[in-house]
């Protein structure tokens, strides 16, 4: 099941992930939410920062070009 959620995150774009866990957020905010709860949607929302980090980190890396002599600088 954790696969799942993981491929789930990796095909949201990142807007798409931001809307997410702010509705997580609201979720962990709110009295209706269980302990047990509270504790699957903060796991949940860690793997999906995790992975916007990743996608962060990769556009990143594409933002740098290559110089004359092979070294990388900021585009």
């Amino acid at each position: 099941m954790a696969e799942k959620n993981v491929q789930e995150a990796q095909e949201l774009t990142l807007e798409e992930s931001f809307e997410k866990l702010e509705n997580m957020l609201a979720a962990l905010e709110s009295r209706d939410i269980t302990l047990e709860q509270s504790f699957d949607v903060y796991q949940k929302g860690m793997e999906l920062i995790r992975q916007c980090n990743r996608k962060i980190d990769c556009v990143e890396k594409k933002m740098q070009v290559m110089d004359e002599e092979g070294g990388l600088s900021d585009f």
